[in-house]
């Protein structure tokens, strides 16, 4: 079984280079999806209490403890704190419920989810809206209280590690100025369309870890989206380590220093997903990819006006 790179993050822990999404997997298949993902060889599972999957990612990692394929020390366990408890308050309260969720005694990575915090209305209510409001319902917390708060759940024991998701650089910087205990990544959307160079170098320079979501854009085949996946560039250089694209671009990903967390709950993709180890790209293919750049984002987090003062993509990076 191929064994995945590890990533020694600022606070010393080590992480897997390479994970496994469950956004937007519907809750009757993603159990089956992560047992299979474990099985051949992902230690890094990667969920949101907003994803309203937690109880089975959990399941499924403890049937593979129960059954001796794992320990709990080896699976990687990252979650997210939602908009909806972000009242530094609520922060403790909304890990718990993860916690719970998973049927874990701790979390390994736990991340603000994103800047902008929403009103509270209950936990089921993830994407409160005033009736015939066009966007959701929010409230001005500040990210650095929200931080001290997450700061907490380390030095009790809750969490291994903490970190940030959709922050651009000044937001990030903000924490930086001050936390006690610095984000060890910032998860952020990175793919060939969307190499957030400037975003990338900006936290290497401050020793936080990218982790890239949708690095394999948002897959539509009918339309032939995303481009890249479609580019006879890509395909060519695919053709050439007998790949197919999607495996040449989460190898962009990972050679771009990032690690990414790709998501699917088809076997055969899974596994292709995770045969990227085996090659690596020239410095004159990733130039290639990198011209493909066009600064296409495919989650906005379209819920939210993007007038408010916390929401993160009105900066260039």
């Amino acid at each position: 079984m191929v064994k995945v790179p590890s990533v020694k993050l600022n606070n010393g822990v080590e992480m897997p280079g390479l994970g496994f999404g469950t956004f937007l997997s519907k809750p009757n298949e993603v159990a089956e999806a992560v047992k299979h993902a474990i099985d051949i060889g992902y230690r890094y599972i990667d969920t949101a209490f907003f994803y309203a999957n937690e109880h089975e990612v959990g399941l499924a990692i403890k049937e593979k403890i129960a059954s001796g394929v794992v320990k709990r020390e080896d699976i990687f366990v990252t979650t997210k704190l939602w908009c909806i408890h972000y009242d530094p308050s609520r922060v403790e309260y909304g890990c718990r419920k993860s916690l719970e969720n998973l049927g874990l005694d701790y979390i390994d990575l736990y991340l603000i989810h994103f800047p902008v915090g929403f009103a509270y209305v209950d936990d089921s209510t993830f994407i409160p809206k005033e009736e015939g409001a066009q966007f959701v319902t929010t409230n001005d917390y500040d990210c650095v209280d929200i931080w001290k708060a997450m700061e907490q759940l380390v030095k009790k024991g809750l969490v291994r590690s903490i970190g940030i998701s959709n922050f651009n650089a000044e937001q990030v910087e903000r924490v930086l100025k001050n936390c006690e205990i610095k984000p060890v990544v910032n998860q952020v959307e990175c793919h060939v369309e969307l190499n957030q160079k400037k975003l990338r170098e900006f936290c290497k320079e401050r020793d936080i870890v990218i982790i890239a979501y949708c690095p394999l854009g948002r897959h539509n085949a009918e339309a032939k989206k995303p481009a890249f996946l479609y580019d006879e560039r890509t395909k060519a250089i695919a053709k050439k380590y007998n790949k197919t694209p999607a495996q040449v671009a989460i190898r962009f990903c990972l050679d771009l220093g990032t690690i990414p967390i790709p998501k699917s709950v088809t076997n055969s993709r899974i596994e292709e997903n995770f045969q990227v180890f085996d090659f690596q790209l020239t410095p004159e293919d990733m130039k290639v990819l990198e011209d493909l750049n066009a600064g296409i984002r495919v989650c906005y987090f379209s819920m939210i006006d993007k007038s408010h003062k916390y929401y993160p993509f009105k900066a260039e990076f």
